[in-house]
């Protein structure tokens, strides 16, 4: 009996090592083209560095949901494959006039990762919009703005989970806090769809400002 138990042990860990292998063998050529793609940056102007770099980050994301795919079958909790749930908010932070947020991109999966985890994914996003103002002026409007409303979506949704798990004394200021934000957030996507740059940089600094208060508000 004990023999048996032993070779089930030994054949279920063989059955791992492909996809280790794999794993593996992905991750040594993604290093070696990152090496050679920094020594390629070296000599090139800095738009094209940042196009270049976009360009890299999109072809990993592609390649690793490629392994994704093969490790799904194991059912470890990390992939679904059935119709992607659609998001809902249960607090008041929807525009009143619209009963929605115009910057709220569908068909996007937003991971229950808890009441610490979103709390920490707001101060991430937070500060990752606190950095687009580098593209603002220069010819990335579609960039901007897809940037915005995939960052945007996830504190909307992450920001209700936040606020129905708060304390009921805390619910109000973060509700104030939301509303502000994405208020501020649909304008400055307008002013980005129209490609207005003064409107642009006008609602872009109104929202840093409630940005970082959001980063100051999460403990």
């Amino acid at each position: 009996m004990a023999y048996t138990t032993n070779l089930n042990c030994i054949f279920e860990s063989l059955s791992l090592i492909p996809k280790i292998y794999s794993v593996e063998k992905f991750q040594k050529k993604a290093k070696t083209v990152s090496q050679k793609t920094e020594k390629i940056q070296e000599n090139l102007p800095a738009k094209t560095r940042r196009r270049l770099a976009l360009g890299i980050a999109s072809i990993v994301i592609f390649a690793n949901s490629g392994i994704g795919n093969s490790l799904a079958e194991d059912n470890n909790g990390f992939f679904i494959t059935g119709p992607l749930p659609v998001p809902s908010v249960s607090t008041n932070i929807i525009n009143k006039e619209t009963g929605t947020r115009s910057f709220l991109k569908k068909g996007m999966y937003i991971a229950n990762i808890g009441t610490k985890g979103r709390i920490h994914r707001l101060k991430r996003y937070a500060f990752d919009l606190l950095a687009l103002g580098d593209l603002i002026g220069s010819d990335a409007w579609n960039y901007v703005r897809k940037y915005l409303r995939i960052k945007s979506t996830f504190m909307y949704y992450d920001f209700d989970e936040v606020i129905t798990a708060a304390q009921v004394n805390d619910k109000k200021p973060l509700i104030d806090l939301a509303n502000r934000l994405f208020d501020n957030v649909e304008k400055l996507e307008d002013a980005v769809k129209q490609k207005n740059l003064p409107q642009t940089q006008s609602c872009y600094q109104e929202t840093t400002t409630i940005l970082q208060e959001v980063m100051n508000r999460m403990p």
